[in-house]
């Protein structure tokens, strides 16, 4: 595709996409373009709709899972940058952020002006527009218990739409831009936080446990931050260009939410986590784990982390057919021992489990 067609942005032909994904696996993009304004991004992707291209937006490539053979059309790499705030006493700090602004450097920066609430989702990769499609949580915190709007390109449409939380359908590892994939292209978020140097309610427990307070304590953010960076360093959970054991996509398998008759199922020991509508949660780590599966388990090239075997890692060399294989043969074990299929949290493109 010419470059006119592209809004006058240089594409590149046959880049490897692993390129651009934590776990460092996939094929080559046919054409591969960097947005860096929000008006480059919805230009080049109207443009590359009209002409009927397939496109793939990639942020920080934190949840993906591209295939070997690539993708047979356009990456488009948004790295949009900008951090507009409005802080009053009565409406805490309003702040807008662009959608490829770095995710974690976001939340220090949350913390380091007294904007409580985004501590606990500290070492997360990825970009802000990505954490309200897949409504990022962690330490018993989620992204869309603090979004106010998220500002998309509605590709149904070619038109700028903005949504209100409500209509973002936030729920657990999802959202509207999930359930409607490839509809909505996220350009920037708009966040609403309290103010103060208190951290919002510390609802996980392990997390209280490092903290040395009660669930629903509120301690300085700054300790919450730093806490959650050394429980997630400990788990491989931090992106470290110098370690293959944090080469991942997180968490690669969502956390069973089951009703009442398959959780009835569960082993005794086995985590439940009663849910608002009556359903439970359970651990997908717990059931891996007790279905025969450790840390370090594997012997190829993608192996389970030896921090944590939600995680599953690049040892270096690997395809996303090694990646896939370890995933399916974690699975069926969970399946074989529990009844249970686990359900992969990053999005796949260009293959399947």
């Amino acid at each position: 595709m010419s470059a006119p067609v592209l809004g006058g942005l240089p594409a590149r032909h046959d880049v490897p996409v692993a390129g651009f994904t934590t776990l460092r696996v996939g094929g080559p993009a046919r054409d591969l373009v960097e947005v860096r304004s929000t008006n480059e991004l919805v230009e080049v992707v109207r443009a590359l709709d009209a002409a009927h291209e397939p496109v793939l937006v990639l942020g920080g490539g934190s949840n993906v899972l591209v295939g070997d053979a690539g993708f047979d059309g356009t990456v488009v790499v948004v790295a949009t940058r900008g951090v507009d705030q409005d802080v009053a006493s009565c409406s805490g700090a309003v702040v807008n952020v662009a959608a490829g602004e770095p995710w974690d450097p976001f939340v220090a920066l949350t913390v380091q002006n007294g904007w409580s609430g985004m501590e606990a989702l500290s070492g997360i990769p990825g970009s802000v527009g990505a954490t309200p499609i897949q409504n990022v949580g962690a330490y018993g915190a989620e992204v869309g218990q603090h979004v106010t709007t998220v500002r998309t390109l509605d590709r149904s449409t070619g038109k700028v739409r903005t949504l209100f939380a409500v209509e973002c359908g936030f729920g657990y590892r999802t959202s509207v831009f999930k359930t409607q994939p490839g509809r909505f292209v996220v350009l920037d978020v708009t966040f609403q936080l309290r103010l103060g140097s208190l951290s919002a309610p510390v609802r996980y427990a392990e997390l209280a446990r490092v903290l040395g307070v009660e669930v629903g304590a509120r301690v300085p953010a700054v300790e919450v931050r730093e806490a959650v960076l050394a429980l997630r360093g400990s788990k491989g959970m931090v992106l470290d260009d110098d370690d293959p054991d944090t080469w991942s996509a997180g968490s690669f398998f969502t956390n069973p939410v089951l009703d009442a008759t398959a959780a009835a199922t569960l082993p005794e020991g086995a985590p439940r986590y009663a849910q608002p509508d009556g359903r439970v949660k359970t651990s997908a780590a717990w059931l891996i784990e007790h279905a025969g599966i450790g840390r370090g388990w594997g012997d190829g090239p993608a192996r389970v982390s030896t921090k944590h075997t939600l995680a599953l890692t690049n040892r270096g060399s690997a395809t996303a057919a090694d990646v896939l294989a370890l995933a399916r043969s974690v699975r069926s074990a969970v399946q074989q021992t529990f009844g249970i299929t686990l359900e992969p949290e990053p999005v796949l493109v260009g293959c399947a489990l």
